[in-house]
């Protein structure tokens, strides 16, 4: 006669996350993204004068990017442009980011990168700050500067 089996042991349940756990989660996976987004080529949309295509929202300028041409082809008939040709530029993420940016910034609005505007789901911001676009074109620059100076001589 065989003896009575005994119960499982109970599983352990994992510890509930804190919002600092959700917080580095969230840094970590938009680090990965704009990590992968610098290494892929994207597509830019492009005026007659081969400016990129820019849309101003909330003090930002951003450029408009897509990650395909089936992307790009449902922004240009959200647009109403979908029975024309849609020029564009194959552009590196990293070169849309540390030299277009700069460059439409040097205008005096800030400029970011949304990436596949009117694609539900899928698109991504890349705001004009430290760590995504040169110091130069970045809006917390100077707030950098300014906790650096204040911070000058403070043993660490």
């Amino acid at each position: 006669m065989s003896e009575p089996e005994s119960p499982p042991a109970p599983i352990p349940r994992p510890e509930p996350l804190t919002s600092d756990d959700v917080a580095a989660r969230g840094r970590h996976e938009f680090a990965v993204l704009l990590g992968e987004f610098r290494r892929t080529a994207v597509l830019v949309p492009t005026d007659e004068d081969e400016a990129p295509l820019v849309g101003d929202f909330g003090g930002i300028r951003w450029i408009y990017a897509f990650s395909n041409e089936s992307a790009l082809a449902r922004f240009a008939i959200a647009r109403g442009e979908g029975g024309r040709e849609c020029p564009y530029q194959r552009l590196l993420g990293a070169r849309l980011l540390d030299a277009t940016v700069p460059a439409v910034s040097a205008a005096g609005v800030p400029c970011g990168v949304a990436l596949d505007v009117g694609t539900e789901g899928e698109g991504a911001l890349f705001p004009p700050v430290s760590g995504i676009v040169p110091e130069a074109a970045a809006l917390d620059a100077d707030t950098e500067a300014d906790a650096d100076a204040d911070t000058e001589g403070i043993r660490r």
